[in-house]
């Protein structure tokens, strides 16, 4: 038998007697809904209400669920509805979630001497964007430590913003708080009713939130190729052009996908909304523009709002639907299908169009098995939404606009909401506690831990069939 590591390579499953037998795929879904109990445990706790009196099962529930999905959406104001320990709680959550599908189940998996079999091991390894199972032990600590860095940097930058105006105490709690919110694409702020909203003229807090939003949506393997070539870089001279050229495939797609999606997204937010008075339209034209970034770094992942999106154009509300479904970026802490999940799918059909055999980007050809899962991915959220719209329709008095953005902002777990969440009835509140678990484990993860299907190994030749499309 061959090891590598904590992993067994030879096939078999090897447990410890005693042990329980759980597949990674299934414990990353089980490990949320765990945390997702517990919190709700602690947040009906009357302590943790700001009033003294517990908060029911659905708030908790529902507030316990957004934080641990870190999506943001709420049924009652968190500054105002939830006690110090109330909120130590969802931050917490909001900490856990957004680096526990990523990190911390298997970071667990791996302090308890957890072994693999290989079908298990590759499951981690293409979670984790790794070739072989070589350096995760190591991965996964840089991922810790750099998060809490990046999240303290923002909080220290915050400081400047919150502690002159809530004073040394809260101003820092306030800090940390928002920082560890925006850096795991939560949305979730203990400064008002009102999101950021309250700070649309303020480019410093708009500045360092986009910023944490952008640097948690990029993943942390484009993080780490970056700052490994770019000190390589520096160390022996090389020009930009030439530490640019030596990323990978991935983190350059990822980069000039991030970057053409805010721009293209503030170019179509900013005409939509210049005069729209609910919306930028009294703002001055350096805030018309400032606003517009945040709104199209926002769509995508984050849940923070700097205006209040029931007031926002039809082009824009059309904009958000398709920018909250793509969402961030493969391992981070953002939502979404991703947006190489989506650029892998347009090129496929690109490629189909243009009568070419192979996809390819950067001089490198996707594998077909690639093109599937991103076709399934994008297939089965797309289905959830469509169901999930119908449900909350068939059982809530709204119309299709709210209905479909609170959707989407849900399986997308970003948290913008055009003001529909706190109206649900209890079954519409349900619909979207599923639709955020779900968004945030991947309903791809929850077909495989329902179906257990195991690859089969068996080489059959079917002959063709005849079927007609398009």
């Amino acid at each position: 038998m061959k090891r590598l590591g904590d992993f067994t390579i030879d096939g078999k499953h090897v447990y410890k007697e005693g042990r329980l037998r759980i597949s990674p795929a299934k414990l990353i879904p089980v490990s949320f809904l765990l945390a997702i109990l517990f919190g709700t445990f602690l947040l009906m706790l009357p302590p943790a209400s700001a009033t003294g009196e517990s908060q029911g099962l659905v708030t908790s529930l529902f507030t316990a669920t957004t934080s641990t999905c870190v999506t943001g959406l709420v049924v009652v104001d968190t500054f105002s509805t939830w006690s110090l320990f109330g909120k130590a709680v969802i931050l917490i959550l909001i900490q856990l979630g957004g680096l526990g599908i990523i990190s911390f189940t298997s970071m667990v998996m791996i302090a308890l001497r957890r072994r693999f079999s290989i079908e298990d091991r590759q499951l981690l390894v293409d979670a984790m964007n790794f070739d072989t199972g070589n350096g995760l032990l190591r991965f996964l600590i840089r991922i810790f430590r750099w998060t809490f860095i990046v999240e303290g940097v923002g909080a220290c930058c915050y400081l400047f913003e919150f502690v002159p105006r809530f004073g040394i105490a809260k101003g820092t709690w306030v800090s940390v708080f928002t920082s560890i919110s925006a850096f795991c694409n939560a949305g979730m702020d203990i400064i008002g009713p009102d999101s950021l909203i309250g700070y649309n003229s303020n480019p410093g807090v708009l500045i360092i939130t986009m910023i944490l939003i952008v640097l948690g949506g990029l993943g942390y393997v484009v993080w780490f190729d970056v700052t490994d070539v770019t000190r390589y870089g520096i160390k022996n001279r090389f020009s930009i052009r030439s530490i640019c050229s030596r990323l990978s495939p991935h983190s350059k797609l990822v980069l000039i996908l991030t970057f053409s999606l805010i721009v293209a997204g503030a170019a179509i937010v900013f005409p939509a909304e210049y005069n729209n008075p609910e919306t930028m339209g009294n703002m001055s034209l350096g805030g018309k523009i400032l606003n517009s970034f945040f709104q199209s770094v926002t769509f995508r992942t984050a849940g923070f709002a700097s205006v209040p999106q029931s007031g926002l154009s039809p082009v824009s509300v059309l904009l958000g639907y398709a920018m909250m479904f793509i969402g961030g970026s493969p391992i981070g802490t953002a939502g979404g299908v991703k947006t190489v999940t989506m650029f892998i799918v347009f090129l496929n059909v690109v490629s189909f169009a243009g009568q070419r055999k192979e996809s390819v980007i950067f001089n490198r050809k996707i594998s077909a098995n690639t093109v599937r899962k991103a076709m399934a991915i994008v297939s089965v959220s797309l289905t959830v939404v469509v169901l999930v719209t119908m449900l909350i329709l068939a059982t809530n008095d709204t119309n299709i606009v709210d209905a479909l953005f609170e959707t989407f902002s849900a399986i997308a777990t970003v948290g913008l909401s055009r003001g529909l969440t706190p109206e649900l009835n209890v079954i519409g509140k349900v619909l979207i506690i599923i639709t955020m678990y779900l968004g945030r484990i991947g309903p791809i993860s929850l077909a495989i831990f329902f179906t257990n299907v195991k690859p089969s190994h068996k080489k059959t030749n079917y002959a063709h069939g005849k079927f007609y499309v398009g």
